[in-house]
């Protein structure tokens, strides 16, 4: 699995779908790459794609079954990543490098 299917199934990991748009936007990444990511995806069977209630013109990306087993996998690799970097931190000093990496994501937004 390539860097940008984990980063996709990450932000759709919520349960909740979004369109193309608004998972490439949460990705950082462009919505045409995003198209690319989401073919490989649905060919796996981790996500599927229909039209959004209300919008005709827009499609809804949502994980299936396989893909909120994948997509939980990777939250949990994911939380014992970040637990591990963090172990040696003091409260503030994780408060504070999460402050910053707050920061530095509004700007770069």
């Amino acid at each position: 699995m390539t860097g940008s299917e984990i980063n996709a199934l990450a932000n759709l990991s919520d349960g909740d779908g979004c369109t193309v748009s608004e998972l490439a936007a949460a990705a950082g990444i462009r919505p045409t790459t995003m198209t690319s990511v989401l073919d490989r995806l649905g060919q796996h069977g981790l996500i599927r794609r229909a039209m959004k209630p209300g919008d005709r013109r827009a499609v809804e990306v949502r994980l299936t079954a396989s893909g909120r087993r994948a997509a939980s996998a990777i939250r949990e690799a994911i939380s014992g990543i970040e637990r591990g970097a963090l172990a040696g931190l003091d409260a503030a000093a994780i408060d504070g490098l999460r402050a910053g990496l707050d920061a530095l994501a509004e700007v770069t937004s």
